[in-house]
């Protein structure tokens, strides 16, 4: 089992696990409760359950699986994200090849995290989301990018993107790749507090609300040099 990382006298992340498998929601719930620095507060079956605890209970972060009955991850996700705007947003699927990918970053997800993960990996990325980052594995980057080049662009407008300085896109650049706020730091030879810096000025200027949108406006109108 994981450690915790939190220092001493923080209170735990609280975390809601919205999943219509019984064994893996309450498998999942157990394992998580052995981290000192996490908190699981609730549990629900179904998209409509997980939406109106999420807004009784004001989570932290959610761990919200993408196929449900009543309502589907991708609905629940935007329902919570605008009950509980504070909410981060984890979406659990069993497959990397999930369609849904674009639409649930899009209404608000943080993280993108296969059933299969690790329950290291899960505690981590629950960590990492509520720090404020974005989590999305490799292969599902790449599915990313490949959806943005398949999507047509009518009366593309860079004006807002145009505002960013360099380094600002150095810092772009660097958080596309999947490093965090620490590594960008060491990358650039600057503070881990600069980097939240820039990053909040990116959003901003782009109108964007988190990290992974902004790096996916950033692919769609080609101003990282991605492979």
């Amino acid at each position: 089992m994981t450690e915790a990382t939190g220092t001493p006298g923080t209170e735990p992340i609280r975390v809601l696990v919205v999943d219509d498998q019984e064994l893996f929601r309450r498998g999942l719930t157990m394992l998580l409760a052995q981290d000192a620095d996490i908190e699981v507060v609730g549990e629900a079956a179904d998209g409509i359950t997980g939406t109106d605890l999420a807004e009784s209970l004001a989570p932290d972060v959610v761990l919200l699986d993408v196929r449900m009955p009543r309502r589907s991850g991708v609905d629940a996700c935007r329902a919570i994200k605008e009950a509980v705007p504070s909410a981060k947003i984890i979406m659990l699927t069993v497959s990397d090849e999930e369609g849904d990918l674009y639409e649930t970053v899009k209404n608000g997800a943080s993280g993108y995290l296969l059933k299969d993960s690790s329950i290291e990996e899960v505690a981590q990325a629950i960590r990492v989301v509520n720090e404020g980052q974005s989590l999305i594995s490799p292969s599902m980057a790449i599915k990313l990018i490949d959806e943005f080049k398949q999507m047509s662009k009518p009366d593309k407008q860079q004006n807002t993107a145009l505002k960013l300085t360099e380094r600002e896109l150095e810092v772009l650049r660097l958080v596309a790749r999947g490093l965090n706020n620490r590594e960008v730091a060491k990358e650039l030879f600057i503070s881990e507090n600069t980097v939240k810096n820039h990053v909040r000025n990116i959003l901003e200027k782009l109108q964007l609300h988190s990290r992974m949108e902004a790096v996916m406006y950033a692919m769609k109108e080609k101003l990282l040099d991605l492979p």
